[in-house]
């Protein structure tokens, strides 16, 4: 099963154009979908999870028309939005239990088994009669990935997944992830860099409402190799090279700003060439389009 968006448009009441004419095609597996805060992410998440309406386009899971057959979407979406709630004080096996009964499955015994197979899964067997008040921000994830598995979703929608985990929580959620996107379509929408590449066969880049790139990872680090410079240089440098309108990057390596820049040519000055990560990608991409003028 694939997901096809052809020409997806949404414009706020107070003019923002949070989708400006989107088309992709999103295979079986994990898919990231990177880009800034405000770049429009969420915006298409909660029309693909039929929270939203859009202005315009399609958008076909399958045979399913997701912007007209919402309940069809619904018996087979997966949702785990950036906060979701849940009754602090109720355990984590009573909670997902609720949730399977409101999902439609009526049946105790088959509620029983299910639940239990999903705390297994997730790693929260151990952790099922404690209160969720008390869970960690990496167990909150794992929970909301196991309510999100009931009813063996075709698409799983995640978004911004790993904002303030932990490395080890981080490590146990990709791991999670990575098995769930075997089987169905799994888009991970973040501005973390290294989700998409730990875990993503496939991946686009949107921003201000536009995609700037969808592809493989790999294809996107091929197309940039050669016009990524990098200079060491010092503090009282670096807001020169900011304002100049070519920096896409900038780290602290030992105390000194590492810079870099993208251009098909040498630019000199001390630069030299470097191999693209999936960083100078994003960053590249994002830098370029803030740079180009707006259309009339």
């Amino acid at each position: 099963m694939e997901l096809v968006i052809n020409g997806l448009s949404k414009t706020y009441g107070n003019g923002v154009k949070a989708l400006d004419n989107v088309s992709l095609t999103i295979p079986t597996g994990m898919f990231g979908l990177l880009g800034p805060n405000g770049a429009g992410k969420s915006t298409l998440m909660r029309i693909l999870a039929t929270l939203q309406e859009a202005d315009a386009g399609s958008a076909m899971l399958g045979s399913i028309d997701v912007l007209k057959e919402k309940d069809a979407v619904r018996r087979v979406l997966g949702y785990l939005p950036q906060e979701f709630g849940v009754y602090p004080r109720v355990s984590a096996y009573e909670m997902l239990d609720h949730i399977a009964l409101l999902k439609g499955v009526t049946n105790k015994g088959e509620r029983k088994t299910l639940v239990e197979a999903l705390l297994q899964r997730v790693n929260l067997w151990e952790q099922r009669k404690r209160r969720l008040i008390g869970f960690s921000g990496g167990m909150k994830q794992r929970f909301g990935i196991a309510q999100s598995l009931i009813g063996e979703p075709k698409l799983i929608i995640v978004d911004e997944p790993t904002a303030g985990l932990d490395p080890g929580e981080r490590n146990r959620f990709y791991n999670l992830l990575t098995e769930i996107g075997e089987n169905v379509v799994v888009i991970l929408s973040t501005h973390i860099v290294q989700d998409v590449q730990e875990l993503c066969g496939n991946m686009a880049i949107i921003n201000k409402g536009k995609l700037l790139y969808a592809g493989p990872p790999d294809a996107a680090l091929l197309e940039m190799r050669g016009k990524v410079w990098e200079k060491s240089i010092a503090k009282s440098e670096l807001e020169g090279y900011a304002t100049s309108g070519k920096l896409i990057s900038n780290k602290l390596v030992a105390g000194k700003p590492i810079i870099h820049v993208m251009g098909d040519n040498a630019p000199g000055d001390g630069f030299v060439s470097t191999e693209p990560s999936l960083e100078d990608v994003f960053f590249g991409y994002i830098h370029s389009s803030n740079q180009a003028p707006a259309r009339a």
